[in-house]
């Protein structure tokens, strides 16, 4: 089933061999060697550094990466990716200080640039995501490694693909 429209491209500045994929993909391994320019043509894309929704994780909204860099990459590789089409209404998630949601809750609806400054924590150990697609960031103001977070209970940070469950700031996944 077509969901969107993502072109990767092995070259920077849109050159080179390029596949074009309209729904999710496990492996793209065939169809590329490195990815070094990303078109979102439609709807938010999460791709992967390896195969299986493993490894690093890159939210991307509708338009042009010309370089891995612009989209916060760590390296060339991207081996698989998933698409998501845009959600309009509420987004509400919980927080915890603790795993299997113990400790300090707080309750969000909005973006939180530094989750010590609202939190008085640096570390999330699990979350429940009850609207809207959200987006963990390892840093705050945005920065660093991405989680990607859609609606569902996270007893423990290795539930969102976390190294480790410092957080610095999240937001909702929205055209930005």
């Amino acid at each position: 089933m077509a969901l969107g429209l993502v072109i990767f491209y092995e070259d920077r500045n849109f050159q080179g061999r390029y596949y074009e994929c309209s729904s999710d993909s496990a492996d793209l391994s065939p169809y590329f060697s490195r990815c070094n320019s990303i078109r979102v043509m439609s709807d938010w894309w999460v791709v992967y550094e390896r195969p299986n929704y493993m490894g690093y994780q890159y939210v991307l909204s509708r338009g042009e990466y010309p370089d891995y860099q612009s989209w916060m990459g760590f390296n060339d590789s991207i081996r698989s990716c998933r698409c998501y089409p845009y959600v309009s209404g509420n987004y509400r998630m919980r927080i915890y200080e603790r795993p299997d949601f113990g400790g300090q809750m707080m309750e969000f609806m909005d973006d939180c640039p530094s989750v010590y400054d609202c939190f008085r924590y640096r570390d999330i150990h699990s979350c429940q995501v009850m609207d809207g697609y959200w987006i963990f960031y390892e840093y705050p103001n945005y920065k660093g490694r991405q989680y990607f977070m859609r609606p569902g209970e996270y007893r423990r940070y290795s539930d969102w693909g976390g190294y480790n469950s410092t957080v610095g700031s999240f937001r909702r996944m929205r055209d930005f």
